[in-house]
Order: C-alpha cells, then sequence, then structure tokens
C-alpha cells in the first residue's frame, strides 16, 4: 500500500473504515469550522454511507445545523477535509455539488408557482444560460412527482398545498434533482403524526433506493426508529455515534436531554417510547 492511500484510509473516521468500507458516500475528517473567528465545530469526524439514514441529534447550540452548512458547502471550514463519494469538497465546483448533494431547509418560502414549478427548480443544475426547461426536464419532474405521489397537484398553486404536501413537493423537487445525497433539517416540522408516518415511509424508501439520507432531527423517537444510524452532537463535537441500539445502550440521551427511551420488540419491529 502506497503512503498516501494509507494515509487517506488512516485519516477516514474508525467508523467508516469498520462499517462502511469504500461505501461511505460523506464525511467530514476532522473538521474544525466557526463564524467570524468563533470556533463551533472542533475536529469532528463524521460519515454517511450510501442507501442510509444517518440523522444529527443533539441540543440546541450543539453544532447540527453547521455542520450541515460544511457539509453543503455553505460554510468554509477552517481545518480538515470534507469528501463527498471519495472527492474533497475543495476540488469540486458549485455545479458539481448541487449534482451531488439536494438541501431541504428547514425554514422554506412557499412561492406563488405550481408544485410543478417548483418541482422543475431541482433541475437548475444541469441547465445553462439562459434558464429552459427541456422535455427531458419534465420528465424527471413528472417521474419524481408520481414518485412522491403529487402527480395530481402538479399544478396546484404552493400556496393552496397542506404542509404535509408542501413537503412531498420539496422532496419531489430533491429527487428531480437526481442528487446521490439528500440533506435535510428538521423535515418533519408542523408535519402531524400521519404526515410524519408518510414521510417516514418515504424516507426508508428513498435510502433502500440506494440514497444518502442525513437527517437533523429534534424528534429522539422517530429518529431512533428512523435511522440506521445516528450521530449525537454536544458542543461541536461526535459525542457518540452509532446504530439506534448503541445509543440506546449507551444511556447518551438520558445525560443530555434529562430523559430516559427505552425499546420493546413487536411484531411489526423494535418500538422506542419515553420511559416517564
Amino acid at each position: 500500500m502506497s503512503a498516501w492511500i494509507l494515509y487517506r484510509e488512516n485519516m477516514k473516521c474508525p467508523v467508516c473504515r469498520e462499517r462502511f468500507g469504500n461505501n461511505t458516500m460523506v464525511e467530514t475528517v476532522n473538521v474544525t469550522a466557526g463564524y467570524r473567528k468563533v470556533e463551533i465545530l472542533h475536529g469532528v469526524n463524521f460519515c454517511a454511507a450510501k442507501g442510509e439514514i444517518t440523522t444529527l441529534i443533539g441540543t440546541n447550540g450543539s453544532g447540527k445545523s453547521t455542520l450541515l452548512r460544511v457539509i453543503l458547502g455553505f460554510l468554509p471550514f477552517w481545518d480538515g477535509d470534507v469528501r463527498i463519494d471519495g472527492i474533497s469538497l475543495k476540488t469540486m465546483s458549485r455545479e458539481a455539488l448541487a449534482r451531488k448533494i439536494a438541501y431541504l431547509p428547514q425554514g422554506k418560502n412557499v412561492p406563488d408557482i405550481s408544485a410543478e414549478r417548483m418541482v422543475l427548480h431541482g433541475r437548475f443544475p444541469y441547465l445553462r444560460y439562459p434558464r429552459r426547461y427541456g422535455a427531458e426536464d419534465y420528465r424527471i419532474a413528472g417521474t419524481a412527482m408520481v414518485q412522491t405521489g403529487i402527480a395530481k397537484f402538479a399544478h396546484r398553486q404552493m400556496t393552496e398545498l397542506s404542509g404535509g404536501m408542501r413537503q412531498k413537493v420539496y422532496i419531489a423537487m430533491a429527487l428531480a434533482q437526481q442528487a446521490e445525497v439528500i440533506v435535510m433539517d428538521e423535515p418533519t416540522t408542523y408535519l402531524d403524526i400521519g404526515q410524519q408516518l408518510k414521510f417516514a415511509q418515504m424516507m426508508k424508501q428513498l435510502s433502500s433506493d440506494g440514497k444518502t439520507i442525513i437527517l437533523v432531527l429534534h424528534d429522539i423517537l422517530l429518529a431512533m426508529k428512523l435511522s440506521d444510524r445516528i450521530a449525537v452532537l454536544q458542543d461541536g463535537r461526535i459525542l457518540k455515534c452509532g446504530t439506534p441500539e448503541d445509543i440506546l445502550q449507551s444511556g447518551v440521551v438520558e445525560r443530555l436531554y434529562g430523559v430516559t427511551v427505552k425499546s420493546l420488540c413487536t411484531e411489526t419491529g423494535v418500538q422506542y417510547f419515553y420511559d416517564i
């Protein structure tokens, strides 16, 4: 093994090396970042695998949104590296990154345009100026709307749709972007229980289709039920990462939030609940 390959392997997060091998899609290596002169992230090693749902949890101010901004290329990092499908963010153009990662922020403006037009925005990374959609763009957008169950609302205005339907439009936009990685910040905000369950089913299907899903969630029980792996942040560091069962057994949730989460095996799988 060459010195360069050995160096790259040693720089990988130990969890990545042991569990994912070459299947790592998103990886931060000893990343330090912050705002102005205030350091928020302190040598963060994080990874998300292809075809899995990885969720970031942590109390307010722990660095979750900052980590997302670094991964998305919105916030320059001071030290370390970020790799998307093995390629350093330092060498990727904005266009190339947009074709790799789709982002659904927490607070989204609701434009007065049709659902179809919103979904077509996902095609922006593939258009040249002036931006004119072609037949292939409409085909891809239409497929995404069918996949998310919103095809019949294609010509409805975004302002006329419920919160749950709007969320499906944004997800369809991400699918139309044809990105391998979908990043979502608090995607279940304002969704009722039924909509949250449908959202969870959709995320499971997307990961089964090979998408890499990275979520930030405050709902610990949903994170436990939905995720393949959970990373817990505290004070700008990864406090613990592992499967939901790893997180449960570590007691880290009780230490951070002051609540106890327990699990119960049922006919429909493992269920998580708060022990009040």
